[in-house]
């Protein structure tokens, strides 16, 4: 604009300039409008892509219930295809238990790790360690189940007795496999508090550990809380992990000791040669756990919501 006002230019620049201006404004806003039906786009094939596996998992699991009923295939300890028994009851207490005993110690050191990370320890080192965080995230499922199986399953057998094969053993692949996740929301959510607060915390006399417990920590509750949903539901839908170090007996477990089985666990190992009521329960299974994590995600939409009111009161 300064060059169209610009002395000594004739008025057919003046013209031309402005032109080249108006084209360019024009060029820039085809491009956005481009962008902008991409990203339509792409939301869209998204949705109908969450639809279709949605109606194709229901299409194929809802018949078992109108044959045995949902109490049944819930609640039923008995899972014997070849008989006509479809009880995944010690499946899914099994995923429960496992993914309860992972919670136990994870949410604990994954949200101290997070604190120290974003308030305790200086910001270089706390960029650093973040970064082996992310790399521990991007480490595939499998090689966690290698190590399991390697380490931690002849650590639990010589130890406390039994194969190794446990609960306990899931527990603890399972715990590490979600820490990453708790500890990177839960930084990040530290970090997303105002400065202000802190300042405010400590011009009143409070000290740095007290200003964490009672003012950073609460305003990042629900970020926290979102982690900690996030970790329970990547510990319920892991599958290959559980399958290497759990024992996948499909009892209900007397001790941390015992062997389980999963119901991502009962899935992988009976879908390759299972036909008829057998394969539709598997699909049925998947409804549970679909129906699982979707609960999930309401919840975290519910304690976003409900963190982002409490922040405006």
């Amino acid at each position: 604009m300064e060059l169209i006002t610009k002395p000594g230019l004739s008025n057919c620049e003046k013209k031309n300039r402005s032109l080249i201006v108006a084209e360019n404004r024009h060029r820039r806003v085809d491009v956005e409008k481009l962008i902008e039906k991409t990203l339509l786009l792409s939301a869209a094939v998204f949705v109908l892509i969450i639809a279709l596996i949605t109606i194709f998992i229901f299409a194929k699991g809802l018949p078992l219930f109108s044959k045995i009923g949902l109490g049944d295939f819930l609640f039923s300890n008995q899972w014997n295809p070849t008989k006509g028994f479809f009880g995944i009851g010690t499946m899914f207490i099994g995923t429960l238990l496992v993914t309860m005993g992972a919670m136990l110690w994870s949410v604990p050191i994954g949200l101290s790790s997070a604190i120290f990370m974003a308030e305790i320890a200086p910001p270089r080192i706390g960029k650093t360690l973040g970064q082996l965080v992310n790399l521990l995230a991007g480490i595939p499922s499998v090689v966690y189940g290698f190590v399991g199986l390697i380490v931690i399953v002849p650590f639990i057998r010589e130890s406390f007795g039994g194969n190794g094969m446990s609960l306990l053993a899931g527990a603890i692949i399972l715990g590490i496999m979600i820490l990453p996740t708790i500890i990177n929301i839960s930084r990040d959510s530290l970090l997303a508090v105002p400065n202000d607060y802190k300042s405010s915390s400590l011009a009143l006399g409070a000290t740095h550990f007290q200003t964490i417990r009672y003012v950073i920590v609460p305003a990042a509750r629900s970020g926290i809380i979102t982690s900690v949903v996030l970790g329970m539901g990547r510990a319920i839908g892991e599958t290959m992990a559980v399958v290497m170090v759990t024992g996948n007996s499909a009892m209900i477990p007397t001790s941390i000791l015992a062997p389980i089985r999963t119901m991502t666990s009962n899935i992988v190992l009976e879908m390759g040669y299972a036909s008829g009521d057998h394969q539709t329960a598997l699909f049925a299974t998947g409804m549970v756990l679909f129906l699982l994590i979707v609960g999930l995600n309401l919840i975290i939409n519910r304690l976003a919501k409900a963190g982002t009111d409490d922040g405006r009161g």
